[in-house]
C-alpha cells in the first residue's frame, strides 16, 4: 500500500500484482468505503489479474481535498493515476457509488478503458429508480462504518441478500474499513448531485457486464435493466442476493468477472465457476454440488456474453 500523488492530489493505492499479461482491473468502491472492504473480492479473484484499488479523496487513507469534486474530475484523476503507475489501459469495476465513477471513466476515457463491469449500481440519483426511503436515509451518515454493532443490526434490511441471514459477515467487513472524515463522506454525496449517466450511456462502447442482485434494498434490480438496455454492448446477469454479495459471497461473482475480463465471455466465467447459468433460484433447495444462487438451466431472457 502506498500514496500516489496525481495533480497535487494524494491517493492511497493498493496493487495486487497479477501473474497474467492482461490489463489491470481498477476497482471503484461504494460510498464511504475504504479499499479494505474489497479485500474478500480481491482474494477470490483469479491471480492472473492485476488489481488496483484506491481511496477517493477524503475517504480511508486519502487526505481530504481542498474542495468538493465531481465524477468527471475523479475520472480525470484515474486517468492520471494510470499514467503515474505506467499503465496504458485498464478494465474497471465499479460497485454502487463507484459504479457511477466507472461509467464516467469509461465514457470520458474510452481509449484507457478496455472493459467495464457494473455491480449493484444505477444511472445517478436524479434518474435512478430509488430504493427503500428508510434505507436511503441511513446512507446519509457514516454510522454503519463507525459502529459495528449498529452495522450488524441493520445489515439485513440495509443490504438484503446474504446479509439477512449472516449479518456478522457485514459487520466484519465494515469493521475493517477505514472511515474518513465526515466532510469527505459529504463530498462523495456532492459528487453525484445533479449527475446522471443516462444521456451518454449509448456512447459507452466497451463490452460491459452488469451484475445485480434480486434483493437489493438500496438499488433495485430495475436500475440494472436500464443500464443493460442503454449501453450498446452490455449484458445483464442477475444473481440471487443483495447489494454487497461481491464482498460477502465473492466466490459467487469473482469467477464470472474473471471470465468476462479474460475473454469477454460470460460463458467462460460460468465454466470457471463450474456452472451453466447465473440466475435467481426457482426453488429453495439446490442439487448436491451446485452453488446456492445458481440454477442448472438457462431460463428465457438470461444473457450470455
Amino acid at each position: 500500500m502506498r500514496t500516489v500523488v496525481v495533480a497535487r492530489t494524494p491517493l492511497r493505492v493498493a496493487i495486487r500484482p497479477g501473474t497474467g499479461t492482461g490489463p489491470p482491473l481498477l476497482l471503484a468502491n461504494g460510498i464511504g468505503a475504504s479499499l479494505e472492504t474489497l479485500q474478500p473480492f480481491v482474494d477470490a479473484l483469479d491471480p492472473a489479474i492485476e488489481v488496483i484499488r484506491f481511496d477517493v479523496p477524503g475517504v480511508g487513507g486519502s487526505p481530504l481535498p481542498a474542495r468538493p469534486y465531481r465524477f468527471a474530475s475523479l475520472a480525470w484523476l484515474l486517468r492520471l493515476l494510470l499514467d503515474e503507475l505506467g499503465y496504458q489501459a485498464a478494465d474497471i469495476l465499479g460497485i454502487s457509488w463507484g459504479g457511477g465513477l466507472a461509467q464516467q471513466f469509461a465514457f470520458s476515457s474510452p481509449r484507457r478503458c478496455r472493459r467495464l463491469v457494473l455491480v449493484a449500481t444505477a444511472t445517478g440519483p436524479l434518474t435512478m429508480v430509488p430504493g427503500n426511503p428508510l434505507v436511503l436515509a441511513r446512507m446519509l451518515t457514516q454510522r454503519r462504518y463507525r459502529d459495528v454493532h449498529y452495522a450488524r443490526r441493520i445489515a439485513g434490511a440495509q443490504y438484503g441478500g446474504s446479509a439477512r441471514t449472516d449479518p456478522d459477515t457485514i459487520a466484519g467487513i465494515v469493521g475493517k474499513a477505514r472511515a474518513g472524515p465526515l466532510r469527505g463522506y459529504l463530498y462523495q454525496h456532492a459528487a453525484g448531485l445533479g449527475w446522471t449517466s443516462l444521456p451518454f450511456l449509448p456512447l459507452i462502447r466497451q463490452p460491459t457486464l452488469v451484475l445485480a442482485g434480486d434483493d437489493d434494498p438500496i438499488i433495485p434490480l430495475v436500475n440494472a435493466r436500464i443500464l443493460a438496455a442503454r449501453i450498446p454492448r452490455a449484458r445483464l446477469q442477475v444473481y440471487s442476493g443483495g447489494h454487497l454479495e461481491l464482498v460477502t459471497r465473492p466466490g459467487l461473482l469473482a469467477p464470472v468477472v474473471a471470465g468476462f475480463l479474460a475473454q469477454g465471455s460470460l460463458r467462460e466465467g460460468l465454466i470457471r465457476a463450474g456452472l451453466r447459468s447465473l440466475t435467481t433460484p426457482s426453488r429453495p433447495s439446490v442439487p448436491n454440488g451446485q452453488a446456492a444462487g445458481w440454477t442448472a438451466d438457462r431460463p428465457a431472457g438470461a444473457c450470455e456474453l
